[in-house]
């Protein structure tokens, strides 16, 4: 299997692939690549309804120089001060960010929240986010707005009056509580329409088994993230050689 970048070639068989409405399994097939690696660069470069091959190559030409410029002096290839591949870490924020864009976040929600998680701090300040993203801060300002409205991000006082943007473990339970409660509410408004359109009908029969599905799926999250969050909480602890690692905090 052929390692390294896509050429520019590869990038005009996506798009005819694309064109075609081939399935990313198949174009990935036919370049001999991983699919991930097909919808990764496919998702990143506007997605399968307006990707261009020829846009896609320059995109990427501007990150590689982008990231030249960024790269620490000495050609160092640690990041972060925790002796890990830069590369490898630039690989997977490209993985992370296409995962939160295929559950439908727009690309500059998907790179920030992706920027957050990265961090070992679970926080950056909006000009950090501004300078690790090479995007302006009001590109920056309305992706941590649409976050919050999602309850994926939440602020708090930082140095010097500057706010600080975090993601933590409250805020993803908090995410998926508040997901949960979505669902319930789908259920509720269903019912609505069993008075309204008379019992007995298809449409009402439809309208109820939305409203079960929508009760069962509702009650079994609400469930299953308290006892995860009771069992599976993790935090992190600094191990007898100063090393990170992980314990289990089990109520």
């Amino acid at each position: 299997m052929p390692g390294g970048r896509l050429t520019q070639a590869e990038r005009r068989q996506i798009a005819l692939g694309l064109a075609d409405s081939l399935p990313y399994a198949e174009i990935a097939r036919r370049l001999d690549r991983p699919t991930s690696t097909i919808t990764r660069e496919v998702m990143r470069n506007g997605g399968p309804a307006t990707y261009r091959a020829d846009l896609a190559h320059r995109a990427t030409e501007r990150r590689a120089r982008r990231r030249r410029q960024a790269a620490p002096r000495g050609g160092q290839a640690l990041a972060q001060g925790h002796r890990r591949d830069a590369e490898a870490v630039r690989e997977y924020e490209e993985t992370l960010t296409t995962l939160f864009m295929q559950q439908g976040m727009s690309k500059m929600m998907a790179r920030v929240l992706t920027c957050l998680f990265t961090a070992d701090a679970g926080s950056r300040t909006a000009s950090e986010l501004v300078q690790r993203l090479q995007v302006s801060p009001a590109s920056v300002s309305k992706a941590i707005a649409s976050l919050e409205s999602h309850g994926l991000v939440r602020r708090e006082p930082g140095e010097r009056r500057r706010e600080r943007y975090l993601v933590d473990d409250d805020v993803w339970y908090q995410s998926t509580i508040d997901s949960a409660r979505g669902m319930a509410k789908v259920a509720e408004i269903a019912r609505q329409g069993v008075g309204i359109l008379g019992r007995d009908t298809p449409a009402v029969a439809r309208l109820e088994n939305m409203a079960r599905f929508s009760d069962f799926i509702s009650e079994s999250i609400l469930r299953a993230t308290v006892q995860a969050r009771e069992v599976l909480y993790t935090k992190a602890e600094t191990n007898s050689d100063g090393a990170p690692g992980l314990i289990s905090d089990r109520g």
